[in-house]
């Protein structure tokens, strides 16, 4: 069910926020190799890119500072965290990167063009206003309430107390709807009508993603958003689309306007717009629009001044680099007319004929990879190899708004590989290999035991050929979790190879594996508490789903049992039958002879989901009733497996 950025961001916005409290060991001395690679970066471009930042200042009224927290004094976003970037790259940091930091680093309230604005550093991604007839018109709305209510308090500040007219979505990611509730309440919404506009499968799409592999995205995207990182040069220093995820109170209001035609006109406060739905592309409910009487025209995140993820690392399905390619280039009729292109990370680009190049370079970058990977794949090459050979043209590579900040060329290669071909390079070798840590110790043995292994990645290390040693260290970790030398060395191997990353999702894992050998694991896993508001919004069906995929087998085989699942105030009943260790669910009336009938609300059941109430609450609180065994009860749950989302990456 996830199929997007949408899960992994809001799960780890729930993990506690460990980043706050957590002080990491100090990263290893860059090595003469990196630095010679860096210096090699440095001189290959103008990283000053004089244009990209005007652009990135222009407009600009007035920036934030200080902290944003929660109602318990949690600490949501911090405004100063990232004061230290700017001079020149740190040694640390990969100069094309540091030039995408102090970029996202430009903070704020700005004026677009007449009538828009745009607040940028207050999360992730930006909150668009249009100015309408009566009030805001309101594009996107950051990941958290704690995040947009800060940014829209900052807004009217500076431009006036208007209300909000209306709420556009432009895609089905949390971190450009999860902060509605902190500018707009449900009540007033609704007593108000308050058009709230997304795309055709918004709903669907948006809340399905958080429930099936949320728990493993979530874990992942700590390693990809660099969630426990510390904010200094050795640590976080981008997120590539932006600066870093807002980690906060989640929630949604149900869309009362659906754009469900390929290109629809709608009047929204007294201004046309037309909108171009663009699903499957870098989401799957997603449009851009234009709004014709200001000559302006959202990308929304089709466009971005980076190269995208057509596979996202923490985890997800790929993306159809081919489609995506052909949307851009339907927007370069869109675009028709339009002065100033503004999207929902980064800042606009102005002008017609810079409109037009940006496009074209986004179009062509990923229809470049995707016409490459698949002639080199009817080559008979694998996609380890196309990665690694594969380089855009000089015109490309010239444009640095398609370099790989976010996505990257080669794993957006094995992306259009995987996306064809699957996880089968066709070699049988590979039908049925080894496991990774049975594998492991096989290779630590050929090698003479883990002394010589670690001798031989040592030797790598200090050539600079950092992706072997990490190789090597790989098993040797793998192997035996208790070996601290390799530990070490890996740490820092993976130091090095996070300091030369272009992108920052690179970056971020590479540095989130070297904390984690150096200080394991974290504690515990995602808090799903936060996510309520949002959670309620999701159908039962999508958690039933979830609970069958998490029985466990072995646990369950043998066991025959048939329970009823009523819920009194959704006026809606379930039957979930375990057999042959599989649970299958039915929408129907309570089965006469089932093993037990439990009967509750929907509110104690998403506190169940939650982890807000447990066993106890279930036997004790009012809103629940439970007829027939209490033991076959028990011993259904009992099969059922609770992943505890801090697993081991790095270690097994």
């Amino acid at each position: 069910m996830i199929r997007t950025r949408v899960a992994a961001i809001v799960l780890l916005c729930l993990s506690g926020c460990a980043h706050q409290g957590e002080v990491p060991v100090a990263g290893s001395d860059v090595t003469p190799s990196v630095l010679k690679a860096q210096a090699a970066v440095a001189a290959s471009a103008d990283w000053s890119d004089p244009a990209s930042v005007a652009d990135a200042q222009r407009g600009f009224i007035a920036a934030p500072s200080g902290q944003v927290k929660d109602a318990d004094g949690q600490l949501v976003w911090d405004f100063d965290a990232f004061d230290f970037i700017k001079g020149p790259a740190p040694a640390t940091v990969n100069p094309s990167l540091w030039r995408q930091a102090l970029l996202n680093n430009h903070k704020g309230l700005f004026k677009v063009s007449e009538r828009i604005w745009q607040l940028r550093g207050f999360d992730l991604a930006n909150i668009t206003l249009i100015e309408g007839q009566s009030g805001w018109i309101v594009v996107d709305t950051a990941t958290s309430s704690e995040t947009s209510a800060a940014a829209l308090a900052f807004a009217r500040q500076h431009l006036g107390n208007k209300p909000i007219s209306a709420i556009i979505y432009t895609h089905s990611h949390v971190d450009h709807f999860g902060g509605v509730l902190g500018l707009i309440t449900a009540e007033e919404a609704a007593r108000r009508q308050v058009p709230i506009v997304a795309p055709a499968g918004f709903m669907e799409e948006a809340t399905s993603e958080n429930v099936m592999m949320g728990t493993a995205m979530a874990r992942r995207a700590s390693y990809m958003y660099g969630e426990r990182l510390p904010r200094d040069a050795k640590g976080l220093v981008d997120d590539g689309l932006g600066k870093a995820v807002a980690f906060g109170h989640v929630g949604i209001l149900a869309p009362t306007v659906l754009v469900t035609q390929a290109q629809q006109e709608l009047v929204i406060d007294g201004l046309r717009f037309v909108f171009h739905n663009v699903p499957g592309s870098e989401a799957p409910s997603e449009f851009t629009f234009a709004i014709p009487e200001l000559k302006a025209f959202c990308g929304a995140e089709l466009m971005s001044h980076t190269l995208h993820n057509l596979y996202t690392l923490r985890g997800a399905k790929v993306r159809d680099a081919l489609k995506w390619a052909e949307y851009l280039d339907a927007s370069l009729g869109w675009v028709d007319g339009a002065e100033v292109v503004f999207n929902q990370h980064h800042w606009p680009v102005w002008g017609e004929a810079r409109i037009r190049d940006f496009i074209v370079k986004q179009r062509d970058v990923y229809r470049y990879i995707h016409d490459q990977t698949v002639r080199q794949i009817n080559a008979g090459l694998t996609g380890p190899e196309i990665a690694d050979t594969l380089v855009l043209p000089r015109a490309l590579q010239d444009h640095l708004a398609v370099h790989g900040y976010y996505g990257t060329v080669r794993h957006n290669v094995r992306a259009v590989y995987q996306f064809y071909m699957g996880w089968f390079d066709a070699n049988p070798a590979n039908l049925d290999a080894l496991p990774p840590v049975d594998m492991a110790k096989r290779y630590v043995a050929l090698a003479g035991g883990a002394d010589k292994l670690r001798q031989s990645a040592q030797q790598a290390f200090d050539a600079g050929d950092f992706r072997w040693a990490a190789e090597l260290l790989k098993h040797a970790v793998y192997a035996d979790a208790s070996d601290e030398a390799a530990k070490d060395l890996l740490a820092k191997t993976f130091d090095q190879l996070g300091y030369m990353a272009e992108s920052a999702p690179w970056r971020n894992f590479y540095l989130t594996g070297a904390l984690e050998l150096r200080m394991g694991a974290p504690a515990k896993g995602p808090k799903l508490d936060k996510m309520a508001a949002l959670l309620q919004y999701t159908p039962v069906e999508r958690f039933l789903d979830r609970m069958a995929a998490s029985v466990n087998g072995s646990k369950a085989e043998g066991l025959t049992l048939r329970i009823n699942l009523v819920f009194s105030d959704l006026h809606d009943s379930y039957v979930l039958e375990l057999e042959n260790a599989v649970l299958h669910i039915h929408k129907a009336v309570a089965a006469k002879d089932a093993n037990a009938t439990l009967t509750l609300t929907q509110p104690f059941f998403l506190r169940m989901v939650t982890g807000q109430a447990g066993a106890l609450d279930l036997l004790t609180s009012k809103e629940t009733r439970l007829e027939g065994s209490k033991v076959d009860l028990a011993r259904f749950f009992a099969v059922l497996d609770k992943p505890p989302g801090n697993f081991p990456v790095v270690t097994r």
